[in-house]
């Protein structure tokens, strides 16, 4: 069972009651009548069905359902609530939060809005459950979370809050808040107050490329190694660009992958002849990853988004793969190596098409001359 489904279960099995629950100071009584929340959430305002209109969010409903979220979880997490919540811990709960980001790229690239909106419902149960078992355990709270959150937002837009509001929430650094509708500089001033917050910032404007780490500092300090491995080589490559360390050019790392792809070849073939030392296992696996390295940054310098690109990758696999089955007479293991190429062929020939033909009639179509 996930944790949403266990959530859920949890929810319809806790009867409404008058029952004082834990932290009484912080802890509201949630009242649930018939599952009058789920029924809301599973029926929204008929106004937000209207694709393209532009839909004003009433905060103070938002900040009560949210209220009552917090009150759900804390009740969920108390000595009389679910079992199975109180039993989950940060280390179980922890491999959903990554899926349910994933769910959320998903909804987004399927442009499933309704989705999407339960969805990111989904993906705050994470920060929900998070936040309660940090609470139970005396380290923080929700309202820290959103706390933090609010004030870094001020903290980082001088040019929307203002710059004394801006210093109120925390901000060290005297940037320019003059921006001028400039994008570049927004990012220029966010990344020279996070670094202040840091601590490896000056207190009067500089631009990073002025910045002198100490002897246990580096530039890529700020890259968090939790991050997904793709966006993690990303990030660093555009870190180390600011210090000048990088391509001048994309074309001068096409031959770097053809470089980094010969010493891949060339350990393999190692391994080849010593298949049972460990080392060339170790071995393959550092040149393979300095081959996707450089791979990654060939296309932060093209702009293209690793990620994104890979996710679209496994999306077209899916569906060739998927179309090969479809058309084939019979099961595909029961096919040789050149039936296989030829039916992968045929597929991608075939989705090609069909994709170009929507693409054309999705296109405007102009007015003919008289």
């Amino acid at each position: 069972m996930d944790v949403q489904s266990a959530f859920f279960a949890c929810l319809r099995s806790v009867e409404p009651s008058h029952r004082v629950m834990s932290q009484p100071a912080l802890l509201h009584r949630v009242k649930l009548k018939a599952m009058d929340v789920a029924g809301r959430a599973d029926s929204p305002d008929p106004s937000t069905s209207a694709p393209g209109v532009d839909l004003k969010s009433d905060p103070a409903r938002a900040a009560a359902l949210f209220e009552e979220s917090v009150s759900i979880m804390a009740r969920l997490r108390g000595p009389e609530g679910c079992p199975w919540d109180r039993e989950q811990t940060f280390d179980t709960i922890r491999k959903y939060t990554l899926e349910e980001a994933y769910e959320v790229f998903d909804a987004i690239e399927c442009r499933d809005f309704p989705h999407l909106a339960e969805e990111l419902g989904d993906l705050m149960l994470q920060v929900l459950f998070y936040a309660e078992m940090a609470a139970n355990e005396g380290h923080f709270t929700i309202s820290d979370v959103l706390g933090h959150l609010n004030r870094k937002l001020i903290r980082r837009h001088p040019h929307v809050f203002g710059e004394e509001a801006s210093r109120a929430a925390g901000n060290k650094v005297e940037v320019d808040a003059n921006v001028q509708g400039s994008a570049a500089a927004v990012l220029r001033n966010w990344d020279e107050i996070k670094a202040a917050e840091k601590g490896n910032a000056p207190t009067s404007a500089k631009s990073v490329n002025e910045l002198e780490p100490g002897p246990a500092a580096s530039r890529l300090d700020s890259v968090q190694r939790a991050m997904p491995a793709l966006a993690e080589a990303s990030k660093i490559g555009s870190k180390a660009a600011k210090s000048g360390f990088d391509w001048p050019h994309w074309r001068d790392l096409l031959p770097k992958v053809a470089e980094e792809t010969a010493e891949l070849e060339a350990e393999i073939a190692a391994a080849e002849l010593e298949p049972e030392n460990p080392a060339r296992k170790a071995a393959i696996e550092a040149e393979l990853g300095d081959l996707l390295f450089t791979v990654v940054n060939l296309g932060r310098h093209l702009g293209v988004d690793a990620e994104m690109a890979l996710r679209g990758c496994n999306l077209r696999f899916r569906s060739r793969f998927h179309e090969m089955e479809r058309v084939s007479s019979r099961p595909l293991e029961e096919l040789s190596a050149p039936e296989l190429e030829a039916l992968w062929a045929k597929a991608k020939q075939q989705l090609s098409s069909e994709a170009h033909s929507q693409s054309a009639s999705a296109a405007p179509k102009q007015d003919s001359l008289p």
